[in-house]
């Protein structure tokens, strides 16, 4: 029984180790904090994964409630984050020393946006917190659900906290690059989920 009991719970991490792709966002969250210094890249890795950590918990806990009570739809969702998405990667594809003022104004803020949401805490991280909410039909399930989120986001919080042997390994001009392709994989999963939200709204 205790081996079943766990399994269900470590299906739930890797469900949102799957969706999530924290791996995946670690030269994300370096092109985006590469001109801060260390305190304030310490201080983005703390409430980009705390935010997503208390976003995934209110959609577990009030997920059904408050997309019902705002009548707004996973569909809806998609498509604004998509679009909030693709113009951060344009901020980076176009990254240039007559646009570094902006830069720097967009970097205070890129721990909420998009790192916490809906980078992290994207529309398919909700979505599938949400059902998985359907599941949690007593008070142990949910508690246990909730340290399976704040888990996951200690998990992330060591991931982009090994970010400056990534920057000091690949150099200025290796991050130049991978600022770069990555702001051309963010536009595209920008575009993923402004598509997927418009098929969602035709199919439904």
């Amino acid at each position: 029984m205790t081996s079943i009991f766990l399994l269900y719970y470590i299906k739930f991490f890797f469900n949102l180790f799957v969706l999530i792709n924290p791996i995946g966002l670690i030269p994300v969250f370096i092109s985006m904090t590469k001109s801060l210094s260390k305190k304030k890249i310490n201080k983005i890795n703390f409430v980009s994964n705390f935010t997503a950590s208390l976003i995934l918990c209110t959609s577990l806990i009030l997920g059904n409630f408050i997309l019902n009570l705002f009548s707004i739809s996973i569909q809806s969702f998609k498509i604004s984050g998509g679009i909030l998405i693709s113009s951060f990667a344009l901020n980076m594809i176009n990254n240039c020393k007559k646009k570094k003022k902006k830069t720097k104004i967009l970097n205070k803020d890129v721990g909420i946006i998009p790192l916490a949401i809906p980078l992290i805490a994207g529309p398919g991280a909700i979505s599938s917190t949400i059902l998985w909410s359907s599941q949690c039909d007593n008070f142990m399930n949910l508690f246990f659900s909730i340290i399976v989120i704040f888990s996951f986001a200690l998990f992330c919080w060591i991931l982009f906290r090994l970010s400056p042997f990534f920057i000091n390994f690949l150099g200025k001009t290796g991050m130049g690059i991978i600022s770069k392709i990555m702001g051309l994989l963010l536009m595209s999963l920008g575009m993923e989920f402004i598509v997927s939200g418009i098929k969602s709204v035709f199919i439904y």
